[in-house]
């Protein structure tokens, strides 16, 4: 992806902001937890907003634009295909198989590209699947930061010269820790408006600690099982299919000659590669 410009860095900057701000309101301010849905559609109409504005300022890279734009919507398509056969053909637990993808293109192409991998599938496969819904905004705004955080360990490894083997094995492992991770930031979106019992419920005046422990009992009985099956799915998808995905990824990144944030490879190691 292009070289961000300070303005295009403050676009990523405020959707992670408001993102954040949406799902701890409830927790600092309990005089607005009046409905689950209350807000979805400002926050959903910001996300979308924010997400074009990102595309169209990476869209002032030059010759890499249209190359950009092309992979990033084959990548996207490709990806609400899995989530609609997901839907039609449901998986066991909280597994999905668009995480795969998520994460080895944010790898790949970097952060930026991976957060809106992350987002755009969530919103498009939204649209074809039938799944918009006040979760739609923490969806997107959770698959957004896994791209994210997988452009973020690229980002710190891409001076290891790290072995095929190694790489994968990471990306096993933050694909495994998302697994559990998705669940809990996206129960944060309707928790403090769940009805359930004492000890699992939010106690709108309760101090961190406490609303901490009601959280986590809440989730140990409610989603972990849940997760448990996407952090599997996550980890067993990277090990069979993720090197050969890398591969063919790191090979279009070579010929398209994309200009990255993170430190890129020597041709040679990258030759060797392939």
């Amino acid at each position: 992806m292009n070289k961000l410009r300070p303005f295009s860095i403050l676009v990523y900057v405020l959707a992670n902001a408001i993102g954040v701000l949406a799902l701890v309101l409830p927790f600092v301010a309990p005089a607005l937890q009046t409905s689950q849905t209350q807000g979805a559609p400002l926050f959903l109409a910001l996300m979308i907003a924010l997400c074009f504005i990102a595309l169209l300022l990476e869209a002032q890279g030059g010759a890499a634009t249209a190359k950009f734009m092309a992979l990033l919507g084959v990548l996207v398509a490709i990806n609400s295909v899995l989530r609609f056969i997901e839907v039609a053909i449901p998986g066991p637990g909280g597994f999905s198989p668009i995480f795969f993808l998520i994460i080895l293109a944010g790898y790949i192409y970097g952060a930026q590209f991976g957060f809106l991998m992350g987002a755009l599938t969530l919103l498009i496969s939204a649209l074809t699947t039938g799944g918009i819904g006040p979760w739609l905004p923490a969806q997107m705004l959770t698959a957004s930061w896994v791209g994210l955080s997988a452009g973020t360990v690229r980002t710190l490894t891409s001076r290891l010269n790290l072995s095929e083997r190694c790489e994968i094995s990471i990306l096993a492992v933050l694909g495994a820790v998302w697994g559990f991770l998705y669940g809990i930031i996206i129960n944060l979106w309707f928790w403090p408006f769940a009805v359930g019992p004492a000890a699992q419920s939010m106690e709108p005046h309760a101090s961190i600690w406490p609303l901490i422990q009601r959280y986590m009992a809440y989730y140990l009985a409610t989603s972990l099982i849940w997760d448990l099956a996407r952090a599997l799915g996550n980890t067993i998808m990277m090990a069979a299919f993720g090197r050969p995905t890398l591969r063919a990824l790191r090979r279009f990144r070579h010929r398209f000659a994309f200009t990255y944030t993170v430190t890129p490879e020597p041709e040679d190691t990258v030759t060797q590669r392939l």
